[in-house]
């Protein structure tokens, strides 16, 4: 196996610090716009809708649009054996999957394409949610792509089928608005603590797979689970997002850069743009 690269994590100035801020109470403003709402329906007071429809709207306003941080790209290593195609990748749009919540500003999802073009086709008849084992990138080896400590694991929650189909993308919609109030949506996952106020969060792992527990001390290429389909996610793949803090919910996004990434062509690339494939420079595995 060949012999990973170390990247050198290094913290830098990270701001604004408006946005900072917005970090810390995104998740939570919706929530108590909500209450505000529910409370002015059963016990009327001065001012009790008014204030919640004010939090509600400031509130999406920094779930979707709000709150962008800028920083010097955190390096990594690429953390997966194999050809990887991104889907809602940083390189072509901030935020990549449409919303800053989560920590997810500068987040990419890779999808294992031994060869060729990811595509899908989404129709109103069936197979619906095809078995997730079908999937090429289905218990592929998840890698750390840092030196660092383990401060999260998630590693029980199921594996559903996969989402091929209009109904099966509703019901996604559906259950990840479930998930989503369960604090369950990145499914199983590994945090790794990789610098100070640098976290790097690795998801949708399958189910029993996660081979580290907090605390432990793991090294860049060291395995750290399999691909899987846990949690809000429409097939196989792996969800990976850097952040300035340990739950995602509290956290902003940073971007990252993959030290030892190359493209089909072989030449070097810090982020696979949209729809392209990447891999690590020196083959493992």
């Amino acid at each position: 196996m060949g012999e990973t690269e170390r990247p050198q994590v290094r913290p830098a100035d990270r701001g604004p610090a408006w946005a900072l801020a917005v970090a810390r109470v995104r998740v939570v403003l919706p929530v108590l716009g909500i209450l505000l709402v529910v409370l002015d329906a059963f016990l009327p007071g001065p001012g009790w809708l008014v204030a919640g429809l004010a939090l509600l709207a400031a509130g999406v306003a920094a779930y979707l649009v709000l709150g962008r941080v800028h920083a010097e790209p955190v390096d990594l290593a690429f953390p997966l054996d194999g050809r990887w195609v991104a889907v809602n990748s940083p390189a072509g749009k901030v935020p990549s999957h449409g919303l800053h919540a989560y920590g997810q500003t500068y987040a990419v999802d890779l999808i294992h394409v031994p060869e060729g073009d990811w595509s899908t086709t989404y129709g109103w008849g069936g197979p619906h949610t095809p078995d997730p084992e079908t999937f090429a990138g289905w218990g592929r080896p998840v890698r750390s792509p840092a030196d660092g400590v383990v401060v999260g694991v998630r590693g029980g929650q199921r594996d559903h089928g996969a989402r091929t189909s209009y109904p099966a993308v509703l019901l996604m919609v559906l259950e990840g608005f479930l998930l989503e109030l369960t604090g369950r949506i990145l499914g199983n996952h590994v945090v790794l603590e990789i610098a100070p106020s640098t976290y790097v969060a690795l998801a949708h792992l399958r189910r029993g797979s996660v081979r580290v527990a907090v605390g432990d001390t793991v090294r860049a290429g060291d395995l750290l689970g399999e691909c899987g389909n846990s949690g809000n996610t429409s097939e196989p793949h792996v969800h990976l997002q850097v952040m300035d803090r340990r739950r995602a919910w509290l956290a902003a996004g940073l971007p990252f850069r993959f030290v030892d990434a190359v493209a089909d062509d072989g030449t070097d690339v810090d982020v696979p743009a949209e729809r392209t494939a990447a891999r690590a420079r020196t083959p493992r595995g």
